[in-house]
């Protein structure tokens, strides 16, 4: 007789959702107020341009690349907009297309050296990274940009739920995490993006167009970096030039403690959700506790190590 499959728990899937699960059960132990309505709605609040930065980040790791760029790009877009907005008088909607317009054609730029010249990702980025810090700091003679209209703000503002004050932003956060889940389940161009991650030779050899794939998927990152672009300007209420120093950083922590691995195919984008609210959770609980700064960052450091390593291992397990 023979005997039925066994069913195997996803721990790889699970891991960061019970990562989650345990840092807000400690946290909520040590301080009464991290549990608040208005402490979660803040965690939201803090991670929401991470959060959007990540999302770009995760389409590129799943096709084996990486982005160092992310932050100096999206502090050059909210520069843009807050100058043009502020001192050039454009309508505020032309200001927000034309800031997102400058970091989707650093996408387009680093899309074109990873795809036309075979440049590596993490030295095309590396470039652009230094690239984008220049020109910001040049561009807004490393002052800070005041006195902005009230549409480029906008989506900093709050609604209450229950009690509770919500930014406008997270909730785009939150929309634009649910359509990226969709293009990538649902959409052929998504699973193209994870067929390039797996095996970039094999899915040209079936007539699946990667130099495009690829190239589409910097062109997309670089948008979203333009979305988080308006997010730091409407939180903030400033153009910061010194914006984004550790948002690349941050970003790729987050994608990585959400199960996406850095050798591509394989993620699910929500983890990647997951893993900026466990790096929030954990920034935010540890002030609530009182704890140094600097221990935050050693924390985020210890736990992206081990993310890579349960990832390495677990490809390991699957050969």
């Amino acid at each position: 007789m023979a005997k039925s499959p066994k069913h195997h728990i996803p721990w790889g899937a699970l891991g960061p959702w019970l990562a989650l699960l345990g840092a807000c059960i400690f946290f909520a132990t040590q301080s009464d107020r991290f549990l608040t309505g208005d402490n979660l709605s803040l965690i939201l609040q803090q991670v929401m341009v991470v959060g959007v930065i990540a999302i770009g980040q995760t389409l590129i790791i799943l096709t084996a690349g990486i982005d160092l760029s992310c932050g100096m790009v999206m502090a050059l877009g909210g520069i843009i907009m807050s100058k043009f907005a502020t001192e050039l008088g454009l309508p505020v909607p032309v200001a927000i297309l034309c800031g997102i317009g400058v970091t989707t054609l650093f996408g387009l730029v680093n899309g074109l050296l990873v795809t036309r010249i075979k440049l590596p990702p993490f030295i095309v980025t590396l470039g652009t990274l230094n690239i984008a810090f220049a020109i910001t700091q040049l561009y807004s003679s490393s002052q800070t940009v005041t006195d902005l209209p009230a549409g480029l703000t906008g989506l900093g503002t709050t609604f209450a739920v229950g009690g509770a004050a919500v930014a406008w932003g997270a909730v785009l956060m939150l929309v634009l995490y649910a359509l990226a889940w969709f293009v990538l389940r649902e959409t052929a161009a998504g699973r193209h993006i994870y067929a390039v991650g797996n095996n970039a030779e094999a899915t040209r050899l079936v007539g699946i167009p990667t130099q495009r794939v690829l190239l589409g998927v910097y062109v997309a990152a670089g948008a979203l970096y333009g979305i988080a672009s308006l997010l730091s300007v409407a939180r903030t209420g400033v153009g910061d030039p010194n914006a984004g120093q550790t948002e690349n950083l941050d970003a790729i922590t987050a994608v990585v403690l959400g199960g996406t691995s850095l050798f591509g195919g394989r993620g699910v984008v929500l983890g990647s959700l997951i893993g900026v609210l466990i790096v929030g959770v954990f920034r935010n609980g540890l002030t609530l506790m009182g704890v140094s700064s600097i221990y935050q960052v050693l924390v985020t450091g210890v736990l992206v190590i081990l993310a890579v390593a349960a990832d390495q291992l677990s490809r390991r397990g699957a050969r």
